[in-house]
Parts: structure tokens; sequence; C-alpha cells
């Protein structure tokens, strides 16, 4: 290891993933540590913020330790500590926070704070040593659906975002309303894949007067009214093309706008980033569209575009790098926006 290597511990504590990782230099992952509490959250079709912020207590100094550990680290080489610290369900992020906290006090080493979707964007990093600001990138996940330019890291312009559900919220309702449970995502990606798309023709909402903005609510109702509507009448349900025809209408909107702001602004590199970026319709959807225009796509492995510290050791490095530093008094921010510090 040069003298010049930077590393980073990072924690992330922002909902039901307890994460800690080690990583060299902003884009070396030297270890990826992630406890799901999936299996728990399943039994009450959702996630029970208390219970999530418990387990993180159970779980958050064990976690650490095993990356320390994986990636062959002691506290004593660590550069810097970095934590989400929003936004987030404001209990699991105050274990982070406060776990963060003790250990660069105890070790006597600076704190970053990073947002956590700052984090996101910042996965693309980790598997892309070409990509580099400046670039369009759409965020979607269980919280967030934004298309933002990255100016630099750290640096962000928000050009557009949802007016109600983000696009994760969205595939979590309508998985829960066609009986896939929890968590639903993956389980629509996988049910759709059995379906025909165009089956149904469900709605696509565009926002008058802002071109880049979403809304989910009105898809949602729609699917909805349609289930409704069949179980009055007697009729069968398809759950593959209802999981289908709704997944194609969240991917078609998401592909449309991050196409049109891409080229608008003259980019010739579009990221995505968040939970839902492993969605296997989108992922392709967005490859194709950004192929045909000679546009380069870049998106992270589907185990880093869910929560995890590595992002948030990738982000961290470079507000590290920055001269940023949080004092002792950080706290959680549940409503942190994005480019707010």
């Amino acid at each position: 290891m040069s003298e010049k290597d930077i590393l980073i511990l990072a924690v992330e504590t922002s909902c039901d993933e307890t994460a800690a990782a080690v990583v060299k230099n902003g884009r070396t992952v030297l270890s990826n540590v992630i406890s799901s509490q999936v299996p728990l959250h399943t039994l009450y079709g959702g996630v029970v913020p208390e219970i999530a912020s418990r387990k993180h207590i159970e779980k958050i100094i064990p976690v650490i330790r095993e990356a320390l550990k994986d990636a062959d680290t002691a506290l004593s080489d660590i550069d810097a500590v970095a934590v989400t610290y929003g936004p987030g369900l404001v209990g699991a992020l105050l274990v982070g926070v406060s776990a963060a906290k003790s250990i660069a006090y105890a070790a006597g080493k600076p704190l970053v704070g990073v947002h956590h979707i700052e984090g996101h964007v910042a996965a693309n990093f980790i598997e892309h040593p070409d990509l580099e600001p400046p670039f369009a990138c759409l965020v979607v996940s269980g919280g967030h659906t934004h298309l933002v330019e990255v100016l630099d890291y750290g640096v962000f312009r928000i050009a557009g975002s949802t007016r109600d559900d983000a696009a994760g919220e969205a595939f979590d309702k309508v998985a829960r309303a066609i009986g896939l449970g929890y968590p639903g995502g993956p389980k629509i990606d996988r049910k759709a894949r059995e379906g025909d798309p165009f089956s149904i023709p469900f709605p696509k909402a565009h926002v008058e007067g802002a071109p880049y903005d979403f809304s989910f609510s009105g898809l949602k109702s729609a699917v909805l009214n349609y289930l409704n509507h069949r179980k009055m009448q007697g009729l069968g349900i398809s759950e593959a093309d209802v999981a289908a025809s709704f997944q194609k209408a969240v991917v078609d909107v998401l592909t449309e706008k991050a196409m049109a702001f891409t080229e608008e602004k003259g980019y010739r590199k579009l990221a995505a980033a968040g939970g839902v970026a492993s969605n296997s319709a989108l992922r392709a959807s967005l490859a194709g569209a950004c192929a045909a225009r000679g546009i380069r796509f870049y998106v992270p492995s589907p185990l880093l575009c869910t929560d995890n510290a590595a992002m948030i050791g990738c982000a961290g490095y470079y507000e590290f790098m920055k001269g940023e530093r949080s004092g002792l008094s950080l706290n959680a921010v549940p409503n942190l926006k994005l480019g707010n510090r």
C-alpha cells in the first residue's frame, strides 16, 4: 500500500440494512459487509422502523468489526469514518451516526457525514473507473426518483423529481396489492418475466410544465382500480400480466424522461443509481436506449444498487478529499435534501 492511499471506514444504516465497508482511494472496495433485515420485515409486509432500529443496535458493532477484519485493516490504519446521516428512517440513521461518531472520537479520526443518495450515485464510480463528472444520472429508489446533473463529485443539480410516490414505493404498493408481498421490487421483476407487458394499457403520467418531474400515484391507483374492477366482476387476475404491464409503464416513463434530459443537456454519459436500478427491465431499457443514441450507459451491479456501505465509503472519500468534515454534533436528518450539507 503506497503512502498516498486513503482508507475510509463507512457505515450505512438508513433503512433496514446494517452495513459497513472499508474503501481505498474511493474506488477500491476492500470489504463490504451487509446484514439484511428483509426476512424479519417480510413478516409485516414492509419495514417497521422501531424493529429496524433495534436490529441495527444489535448488529452495528459486529458488522463494523467484520468489515475491518475482511479488509485486513486496523482502526489505526483508517484515515476517516464516513456515515450516512440522511435521508432515511430517523431511528435507524441515529444508530449508524452514533456508532460512527463514537469510533471517530475514540480513534481520533475525522468524521464525514454522507448523503444517502450521493452514495447511490457514487456506487457507479466503484465499478466504472472511466466514469468522471459531469454526467446525467437517473436516481430511482424506494424513497426517491430524481433526474440530476452530477456536476462534480458531490455536486448536484436536480432537474426533476417525483411529485408523489417514488418509483420503488409504487413497486412495493403494487406488489402488495397483487399478493406478491415484500420486498415488492424484486418480486415484481421476477413475476413480470412470466407476463405480457402489453396486456393492460396502464397510464403514464406527465407533469404539465415540468417535463422531468415524475408522478406514480395515478399509475398505482389505476392498478388498484383494475384489480378491484376484475374482482367485482368475478373475473380472474393474471398476477404476471399485471406485474409486467405495471413495470412497463414505470420503465417507459423513466427511460423516456432520462433520455430526453440527457440529450437536452448534451451529455454523452448517463448513469442510473438506487435500488430500482437493479430492476432487469429498467437496466435493459436504459442500455438499449443509450446504445441507440451513442450515449455511454453506466449502472452498478445489483448488489451495489441496493443499500450498502461501499457506496458511502466512495462518496465519503471524495468529500474527505475536498476537505469536508463533520463535527461530533452531527445528527440524523431524515428528510435531508440532495445537495445540502
